[in-house]
This record gives C-alpha cells, structure tokens and sequence, in this order.
C-alpha cells in the first residue's frame, strides 16, 4: 500500500521475541500500546510499487525522498529497524541512519505485518488487498519477464495434440484399407502410403471405375497403371454404392485430419523456433517438443543435468534394469534425433551422450537469455561438434590442425572423399566350418609338439619319472610325521 514509519514505544520487549506476540500483538487494544504510527505515505499507482518492490542494489527515490523527509530533516536520532539487511546497509551508507535487521527485528515486523489493518487506519481492509492482488501480479510480471512468444504451455498442448493426430490418421488409414480391402485386396499391396490409398479410393470408388479415371496425379504412371491392371483381375467382392460412399466418406476424414495435421506442424515448428531456438537446431522441432513437454516447461527442462535429459523418456525400462540389476538404457526421446540415428548401433550411445550435454546449455541457453539483446549461434555450434565427433567414431578423421605452436593454427574443412562406408552385415561370418577347422589344425599341432618333445629328449624321460617317484615319497613321510605327532598330542592330554 505504500512507505510506512512506526514507533516502538518499548525497547525491551525486544528481549523476549518468543512471547513477542502473545503479550503484545493478540489484539488491536495490546498493539496500540506497544508501537505507533508516525507516517504513512501511500502509491500513487501500481508502477510506483512495482518500482520501490524491484530496486535491486539501489535505494528507490520514492523511499528516498519519504526517509529524508520524515526522518533526516527531523534529526531523528533513533535506529531504523528494516526488514532486510542489505536494504539497511544501502540506507545507511547513503542518508547515514543507523539500520537494524536481526532475529529479534524480523520478529517484530511479522507482528506489526499481522496488526497492520488496525495500525494503517486510513486504509480499508478491501483496498489493502485489492492492492495487494495488483502489485503481486505486477512483481509476477516483473519476475518472470513475461513474453507470449515464451508459453511453452502451447507447446506442450500442440506436440500432445500431433501425436493424438497420428495415432488418429493410423486407425482411419487402416481402417480403410481393411473396409475397401474386401472389394479390392490387391491395391494395399500396390499403394503403400495411407494417403496415397485413401486419396485413390475416393477418386476411384469402385473398382470398375479405374479404367475411366486417372490416377496419374496421384500415383506414379508405373503404379497407376498397376491399378487399372490389378482392377480387372480383382478377387474381391461385389459392394453397393452405399458401402462405398461410406468408406468414401471416410477417406475425407483421413485427408481432412491429415491437412490439419501439417497445419499443427507448422504451428509447433514456427513455435519451436520462437521458444527454443538453440535446441531446435540440434535435435529437431519434434524431439525438442517432446523433452519440453515431457519436463513440464522449458524452465524445468533447463534445470535437469544432462545425464537426464540423455534417459528423459525411458524411465521404466531405467528403473526396471536397476531392480533387475541389469544394464541401464543409452537413450530415450533424444534417441530420434536425426544425429543418433544416423550414427553405427555400436556408437549410439557414446553419442547420445554427447548430444544431450551440448543440448543442456542450448536449453539452458534458450530459457535463461534473451534473443533480442544476446543473439547465440550455440546451436549450430554445437551441432557442428557432434557431427565432427560422429564422423571420428565411424573411423573418419574430423579436422586436421596445422600450423606451428608459435602461430596460429588453421582448421581445415572436412572431406568425406576418404572417410570408409558404413559397416554393412557380413553374411559368410555366419557359417562355422571354418573355425572348426581351424580348431582342429590347432590341436593337432599341439599333438604333433609333444610328440616331438618325447623323441628329442629319449632316455630323459626315466630321469623325469625317478624324479615324481621321489617327490611321491618326501611327501608321503610328511604325512606319516603329522599324523604320529596328532598322536601323540591325544596320548599327552588323554594322561593329563
């Protein structure tokens, strides 16, 4: 509502701050006794209170202006008590009046905050909280910098919504081809696309008709002309006109969800690149959606690790290994990023884990800075270094430096010219003849060395067996020794 100056009327019942407010502020009649109001200066506006509200690291002029007024021209001599160290610090360093702000104080200020509607008289109880109600939504403002272009709850409503389409467009699309399959089976064979399918069964309608229509602005000539053969040696059975203009019907719904499907598309792409650039960048509008809406909002995206973000969206198969004690996943929704899967399966996860660290700061990046003041190229930076470190991994070499350590060094752009082709299946590592005979080689050179051994040495071999025949005899003494000596040991203590 605005500045106000009280007087504390007891300097000792600061002594006490436990039974602060039993003994002085249970009622308006105990306040009254204990402090007092001197001055009450109230906001012309709500900007006025956002301003003294939102002064960081400096004194507000308002503020200013009311403590020089009521206190400093008054040669007031009497320690000011605040609620917040720093501000009483910054008081007295410029208008030199002696602050206040402990335990025992803060106490004091919450009783006077729960007295307040007794002590400031001329302002009503209504108009305090609708005052109130404004200046917080103005410090929520304030706070949060609030930007249409950043709701991220629309993102999150439209990549939901895009998905529910999909699922949508599938069932109607098989639908379809079940429904019509009966009266023409061999065009799901031929048409291979839903949209495709579903745009010639409502341009052909029977199939009778596919010779008088032409499908050449829908299929390649190739394949219409695939249908028109297929149509005439058709299997399937005869239909009304009526089952047709149903599943007709229904080929409108596919085509109808479909356009409004890519309509939604650029929606959440035009999105995407308004809320998250740097994110939209290294892994795709779609994947950048769906981490957000999987957090919650861009801000608490922001503030997972990115060993998070790497496994965000595989949590029950996370949990389910460390119960079963087996291995942890890779990846989750970063895996359809268009950098992991291009990537061998054997470097997966060396790069996914890769790419959700550079995708924490650019989120980070995204959340926290502004656009218009600090234009960040971290995305493309970022993507640039994970695809240097894809192209390491599968055996190519990314960049090469040159130059000497006294001078700079130049960085070379890469070529793929020499870089080796993605490992393809080896299908004759599949037969298992060769190892077999390679096992047996190896045994029978093992063989064919003892062998060798024998003969070379000759009569060393009587030497060889005197030897563990001796050794079989020290050891068999031994044995005898320790057992008359255990009994021995059992005569002794039989006798004691």
């Amino acid at each position: 509502a605005g500045f106000s100056l009280f007087k504390l009327l007891d300097d000792g019942s600061l002594d006490k701050p436990d039974k602060l407010y039993k003994k002085y502020f249970a009622d308006a009649e105990k306040t009254s006794k204990i402090i007092k109001l001197k001055k009450f200066q109230g906001f012309p506006d709500v900007t006025t209170a956002l301003q003294a509200a939102t002064a960081d690291g400096e004194l507000a002029d308002p503020l200013t202006k009311f403590l020089k007024k009521n206190v400093v021209d008054k040669k007031i001599q009497d320690k000011l008590i605040v609620d917040n160290a720093r501000l009483g610090g910054l008081i007295k360093k410029e208008l030199g009046i002696e602050c206040e702000s402990n335990s025992k104080t803060n106490e004091l200020m919450r009783c006077v905050r729960a007295q307040l509607d007794s002590l400031l008289t001329s302002v009503t109880p209504e108009d305090a909280r609708a005052m109130q109600l404004g200046l917080a939504h103005s410090l929520s403002r304030y706070t949060l910098k609030f930007s249409p272009d950043k709701i991220d709850t629309m993102l999150v409503q439209a990549i939901s919504l895009l998905d529910d389409l999909d699922k949508e467009i599938n069932i109607y699309a098989m639908r379809v081809r079940e429904w019509y399959g009966w009266h023409f089976p061999e065009l799901s064979s031929i048409v291979a696309d839903n949209l495709a399918y579903a745009r010639v069964v409502k341009k052909m309608g029977p199939r009778t008709n596919a010779l008088d229509v032409d499908l050449a602005d829908i299929l390649p000539l190739d394949l219409a002309e695939e249908v028109q053969r297929q149509a005439q040696v058709s299997m399937g059975t005869e239909v009304s006109e009526a089952d047709i203009a149903n599943v007709q019907e229904l080929c409108d719904q596919v085509l109808d969800i479909s356009e409004y499907r890519e309509e939604l598309y650029d929606y959440l792409r035009n999105r995407m690149q308004a809320l998250a650039p740097q994110l939209t960048v290294l892994v795709g509008e779609l994947v950048g959606a769906r981490l957000i809406a999987h957090a919650g909002s861009l801000m608490s995206l922001a503030k997972y690790p990115a060993s998070t973000i790497q496994i965000l969206g595989a949590e029950k198969a996370l949990f389910r290994a460390l119960k079963t004690k087996h291995e942890t996943p890779k990846y989750g929704l970063i895996y359809h990023a268009s950098l992991v899967g291009q990537t061998a399966p054997k470097n997966k996860g060396k790069i996914s884990r890769v790419l959700a660290a550079k995708c924490s700061l650019a989120i980070r990046v995204d959340a926290l800075s502004d656009e218009k003041s600090v234009p960040s190229t971290i995305g493309q930076d970022s993507r640039v270094a994970v695809e240097q470190r894809v192209r390491m991994l599968e055996g190519g070499v990314a960049h090469q430096l040159t130059g000497s350590s006294k001078g700079k060094s130049g960085q070379q752009s890469y070529s793929n010219a020499g870089a080796p082709l993605a490992a393809t299946y080896n299908a004759s590592a599949d037969s298992t003849l060769v190892a077999d005979k390679q096992k047996k080689e190896k045994k029978e050179k093992k063989k064919k060395r003892k062998r060798d051994d024998v003969e070379s040495t000759g009569g060393d071999t009587t030497d060889a067996e005197e030897k563990q025949k001796s050794k079989k005899a020290k050891k068999e003494k031994k044995s005898k020794k320790s057992k008359d000596g255990s009994e021995k040991k059992k005569k002794k203590k039989e006798k004691k």
